[in-house]
């Protein structure tokens, strides 16, 4: 086993009593493996170390338990997934968790498909297609229960992502870095009208060896989304919500 892997398996057990099982270790190993083979043939992330790759990008995504009670959440959407993140580390660490990976580029989606079957991950559906679009869908649309997005967009174009896949009572979780303020000041009527609680929650989160800030930013639906939203492809990042 990797020095990575028993990293990441000490930090997860002291940040949330976790303990990753031999078998999800070496999945985070092939994850890791197969990331950095296909980012030599597409752009899938900037981070070319594995060292990093395991504080950025694994442990990064891990801190969606922060947010909300994963042991109890049945079904999560990550939209513009990428690479997988915060989708597949959450699926290895949670094997139960239903899961729906929305991307807009085939390729990612490719790498993806070759992921899953890699690592053996069982209930996710890869999804090429955008937000917009995908989130018309009747077996998608406010059917999930946590919908979440990591650096996709700024936090009122994502709301109008995100919400319309949550089914009410459920939970939309952005992953944000270090200066969230304005956006979250520019997002509060967005929230309102797709549905969510205007009373949101804002989790501070540093990763360790001093690699950075980050925040959760937790919204509760409450209400169904209206029918009108999302708009059509391009509009929500053309014409954001004020």
């Amino acid at each position: 086993m990797s020095e990575q892997a028993e990293w990441l398996a000490q930090a997860v057990e002291e940040a949330w009593s976790l303990s990753l099982t031999s078998h999800q270790r070496e999945q985070f190993e092939q994850y890791g493996r197969h990331l950095l083979e296909w980012n030599q043939r597409i752009n899938l992330t900037a981070i070319t170390s594995s060292e990093v790759i395991y504080i950025k990008h694994f442990y990064d995504s891990l801190t969606m338990i922060d947010a909300v009670p994963m042991q109890r959440v049945r079904s999560l959407v990550d939209v513009g997934t990428g690479a997988g993140f915060p989708g597949i580390p959450l699926k290895i660490v949670f094997p139960d968790l239903q899961l729906v990976l929305v991307d807009s580029l085939r390729k990612r989606v490719q790498f993806l498909q070759e992921t899953v079957e890699l690592l053996g991950l069982k209930g996710v559906q890869t999804v090429h297609g955008r937000a917009e679009e995908v989130a018309r869908e009747r077996r998608y649309r406010e059917q999930l229960d946590v919908a979440t997005a990591r650096a996709v967009a700024k936090l009122n174009v994502l709301a109008e992502y995100c919400l319309p896949f949550v089914c009410t009572g459920g939970w939309f979780v952005a992953l944000k870095g270090a200066e969230i303020e304005t956006e979250i000041q520019g997002a509060k009527r967005a929230l309102r009208t797709l549905g969510g609680k205007e009373d949101f929650t804002v989790i501070p989160c540093s990763l360790p060896q001093e690699a950075g800030m980050r925040h959760l930013v937790v919204v509760s639906k409450e209400r169904s989304t209206p029918r009108t939203y999302p708009r059509k492809a391009g509009t929500p990042q053309r014409k954001p919500l004020e």
